[in-house]
């Protein structure tokens, strides 16, 4: 019997940046090691990787890894990230961004990333929160759900942003969680290869703000909650959903890329000459 040799995926570390800010119990760390598996697994030049983070506790990751990277202003990742596609597309460009960074300021960043369908990796860390700025209510907060600025609960409903960035035109889209941290690398690896914009939301559990505010336990308590109530995207129509939500591959399917579309534009209007 063969065994997989263990990664070291230690190597793409800026060990001296440790120990991180990160609470401890948080799922941010889960997260990122299914990032490092997953460009392990790929054996990519971590030369040829930009990671690019807006403002928010997901957002330090970006300090913490050994690639060419771009911590950027709140909400605006994407659109940075955009911008280091298109001046070098043969970069693999990852974005990390939290519920608050992504769906609220930079909420129209999403979805025109995926409406053009920009060979982007975005990795939404969805902990239902603005957890570095002391636990307010973001567009991901659940209904009814507490926070320091809905202390008497939230009265919005919260987008299904799988459900938006397929709408818009992203080509891959899934969702998993801090729980089922061996999907992670798979739907990462999934999402880099994926040649256009590639969404992956990883539902994970903030229990330093959410779980206080709102009873939810501790570390272990949320994971266990997050395995009770993913339903995988095969058993879609054979369960009953309230209060639960789809893991797995939502959407893969092929598109114009946007720089590959880009440059076959200069190319045309080149062979046609000037108006």
């Amino acid at each position: 019997m063969v065994t997989k040799q263990k990664s070291d995926i230690k190597k793409y570390l800026r060990l001296n940046r440790f120990p991180h800010i990160w609470c401890a119990g948080c799922g941010n760390g889960i997260v990122l090691r299914g990032i490092l598996q997953a460009i392990d697994d790929l054996g990519l030049d971590r030369d040829k990787i930009v990671m690019v983070s807006g403002i928010g506790c997901s957002s330090r990751m970006t300090g913490y890894v050994d690639f060419n990277t771009l911590h950027t202003a709140h909400g605006r990742a994407i659109a940075f990230a955009t911008g280091v596609k298109h001046a070098k597309p043969e970069l693999h460009v990852i974005v990390v961004t939290g519920d608050g960074d992504c769906a609220a300021i930079g909420g129209n960043h999403l979805i025109h990333g995926a409406r053009r369908n920009i060979d982007l990796t975005v990795i939404t860390l969805n902990n239902s929160i603005y957890g570095m700025t002391s636990g307010q209510y973001s567009p991901l907060t659940p209904y009814g759900a507490f926070g320091t600025t809905a202390p008497y609960g939230n009265i919005e409903q919260a987008f299904d942003l799988c459900d938006l960035v397929s709408g818009a035109g992203a080509t891959y889209v899934a969702r998993t969680t801090s729980y089922h941290a061996a999907q992670i690398p798979k739907f990462v690896a999934e999402g880099i290869k994926n040649p256009g914009f590639s969404f992956i939301e990883v539902m994970l559990h903030c229990h330093t703000y959410y779980g206080r505010k709102n009873k939810s336990g501790g570390p272990v308590q949320m994971m266990d909650w997050q395995r009770d109530h993913a339903v995988p995207v095969s058993k879609k129509g054979t369960v009953d959903m309230a209060g639960k939500f789809y893991t797995g591959v939502i959407k893969h399917e092929e598109g114009p890329e946007y720089c590959h579309a880009y440059k076959e534009l200069i190319s045309a209007t080149q062979r046609r000459g000037k108006p």
